[in-house]
């Protein structure tokens, strides 16, 4: 028997089901594992993987089974966890998990911790806890480790300062940044999931809202574009220049953030900073305005400062807290704080996913086989990785493109032919 800390076991037959679903969105990864299957390219490899522990992950997860690999899995997030999923992976597929949803602070990074006793050659991230635990409390294990990837935009932001100040003990390969990772998985995934979760949350009318969107990276274009799409009115806040030139030229209203937290009524945060909305907007927000947070950590908005300035709290809703101050001015946060589309609903499409953790998976292979070479800094996904998968996606979706022909080619390449 191996060890695990799930919820429940008995959840196991319905996230069985519920994996299966996924399956059947993920084409482009059920080709990896077929051919994992075969030829198994990693070999007894530990892998000690830190991600949100979906229907999507747990494909993820099996491929990697099906490769030789031996995958323990933890929660990147205390409220993304699908517990029924958990259950299934454990009892189903043998596979080690820790993760139950809500759990405290205090148990979420015992599970990180837990994971990591399986001795991992390498590690799979999604916001960088594992490789910051590695680095701070486990020290021990960086002998063994051959390499990682990481998932998320935050994680590759820690891992390159981690990078730049010398002090990353091993290479990692920002899955993040893969073409078909960020322009798909980004954008369409966290747009559509979190107006999922907004939804599911508060069942408002988002037409004639005013939703103000921290941010203009790919996850807050996603979403700004989708809830310009069902009639909601978009400030975006930005404090990268070009970032809020490319916003105004897509069609929106760019401001400061004190200037929208006087007019919105819907804020989202998606930076991947700290503290984005604070003292200063809430007390100039409007009664009855909406806080969420689609970034990584629940840092963006100051819930620290929303529990000074309130004078009692109320839930009036699942997974809608009401902070009510002196006046009687109520500010509504979703999900305490935490990322609303996974906290409050079911995370990113497993079709979109499907390109994700083909990447994952991918750059897992790439790494097993390149250890030796690879020096102690962050990577980009391989071009021909990135190419290979959105050929497989299209041939997926019955598409077919066209080739340049020798004569293209050669135009291409050669610099005498010009008009």
């Amino acid at each position: 028997m191996f060890s695990y800390d799930i919820k429940d076991i008995n959840l196991a037959q319905q996230g069985l089901q519920r994996i299966k679903w996924a399956q059947s969105q993920m084409p482009v990864l059920e080709d990896i594992k077929r051919r994992f299957a075969m030829e198994k390219p990693l070999p007894k490899v530990r892998i000690a993987a830190c991600l949100h522990v979906t229907t999507e992950t747990a494909n993820l997860m099996i491929s990697l089974k099906a490769a030789g690999a031996k995958p323990v899995l933890c929660a990147s997030n205390p409220l993304s966890t699908q517990d029924d999923v958990a259950a299934s992976l454990v009892q189903d597929f043998q596979i080690p998990v820790f993760a139950i949803r809500g759990i405290d602070q205090k148990g979420y990074y015992q599970h990180i911790s837990r994971v990591l006793d399986c001795q991992p050659q390498i590690t799979m991230d999604d916001g960088a806890d594992l490789v910051t635990m590695i680095h701070n409390n486990r020290k021990e294990l960086i002998a063994n480790i051959i390499g990682g990837t990481e998932e998320t935009t935050t994680g590759v932001i820690r891992l390159r300062s981690m990078e730049k100040e010398g002090v990353l003990q091993y290479p990692i390969i920002a899955v993040n940044d893969a073409l078909t990772k960020h322009l798909f998985d980004n954008r369409y995934g966290t747009g559509q999931s979190t107006i999922d979760g907004l939804l599911r949350s508060t069942n408002i009318l988002l037409a004639g809202k005013i939703m103000v969107i921290c941010g203009y990276g790919w996850c807050a274009r996603g979403v700004a574009n989708r809830a310009r799409g069902m009639g909601a009115r978009v400030i975006i806040t930005e404090v990268d220049p070009l970032k809020a030139l490319e916003a105004v030229m897509d069609g929106f209203q760019v401001t400061t953030i004190n200037q929208a937290a006087k007019i919105g009524d819907i804020f989202i945060t998606l930076t991947g900073n700290k503290n984005v909305i604070s003292k200063n907007e809430f007390l100039v927000m409007k009664n009855g305005a909406i806080l969420a947070n689609a970034g990584h950590f629940n840092v963006e908005i100051d819930i620290s400062i929303l529990e000074k300035l309130a004078i009692r709290k109320e839930v009036v809703r699942n997974g809608v807290l009401s902070y009510i101050f002196s006046n009687e001015k109520q500010l509504f946060l979703l999900a305490e704080g935490r990322l609303l589309n996974l906290a409050a609903a079911e995370g990113h499409p497993a079709s979109v996913m499907d390109m994700s953790f083909a990447n994952q998976a991918l750059s897992l292979e790439y790494l097993f086989k390149k250890a030796n070479s690879l020096l102690k800094k962050v990577y980009t996904v391989p071009p021909e990785i990135d190419r290979k998968i959105a050929l497989l996606k299209l041939q997926s979706m019955g598409i077919e493109i066209d080739k340049l022909t020798a004569e293209q080619i050669t135009y291409l390449q050669s610099w005498q032919e010009g008009t």
